[in-house]
């Protein structure tokens, strides 16, 4: 995929909020690039069913840009904890280093220095949530173990995961991947928060609030520590 793609795909995952409409005027300032040149870009998008674009109204991911979307953005969030955290690169020049290493980081170096990293979960520079993995694991220690055995790659996760805190009020979704360590596992799984149980949003608090999630007959407050580290794959209600 061409690095443009990826800079347009990433700058409207990044605007867009809960998966709402990101104007072309926003994209334009985010990348600093006329607005006659985003117009041909996103229409380029559009017909590789990579966003669906309204003119004059705007542009949101479709599925399969989404997926790109993350993909790219864990890549650079990753890296952005890799150089101020390990290589303690100055905060002013990270996000540009980020920004150009992202685009040749395979998927297997990817994998490596999340594990180096210990599954970190948030961007130092703003805190925002890095994207789940697409392996297919339902927590970090599966893939810890099968690294420590020396496995190979196991496939890819085929359906794209997000965070209990970027989902809107009233969504369902079915718990697929708990990011943390064994004493996270263990304090979700006290909450009857666990792989393949049922949830559905009640309420987002405002200003990085908590969430309020039912699950069976109970509604649990989850923080941020909690929401941002518990990936779903949404579903449409059981009647």
């Amino acid at each position: 995929m061409q690095k443009s793609t990826q800079d347009y795909l990433k700058t409207i995952y990044s605007l867009s909020k809960n998966g709402e409409i990101v104007s072309n005027a926003d994209i334009s300032q985010k990348l600093d690039v006329a607005p006659a040149s985003v117009t041909e870009m996103l229409k380029k998008l559009a017909d590789a069913n990579y966003i669906k674009y309204s003119p004059y109204h705007g542009s949101t991911l479709t599925e399969k840009g989404l997926t790109e979307a993350q993909k790219i953005t864990r890549k650079h969030r990753l890296l952005e904890n890799f150089l101020s955290n390990v290589l303690r690169i100055g905060t002013d020049k990270v996000h540009q280093e980020a920004c150009q290493m992202e685009h040749t980081l395979s998927d297997e170096a990817e994998e490596s220095l999340c594990r180096l990293l210990k599954h970190p979960d948030t961007c130092p520079d703003d805190g925002n949530t890095i994207p789940a993995c697409d392996l297919p694991f339902s927590n970090c220690e599966e893939c810890i173990q099968l690294h420590q055995k020396g496995l190979e790659q196991v496939g890819k996760r085929d359906k794209t995961l997000t965070p209990i805190k970027e989902l809107k009020t009233g969504t369902f979704g079915k718990i697929s991947f708990i990011r943390g360590e064994h004493k996270v596992l263990q304090r979700l799984l006290d909450m009857g928060l666990t792989p393949g149980t049922r949830i559905q949003v009640v309420k987002v608090a405002p200003m990085d609030g908590p969430v309020v999630v039912a699950v069976r007959s109970s509604k649990l407050v989850l923080g941020l520590d909690i929401a941002c580290n518990v990936f779903v794959e949404t579903e449409q209600p059981i009647n």
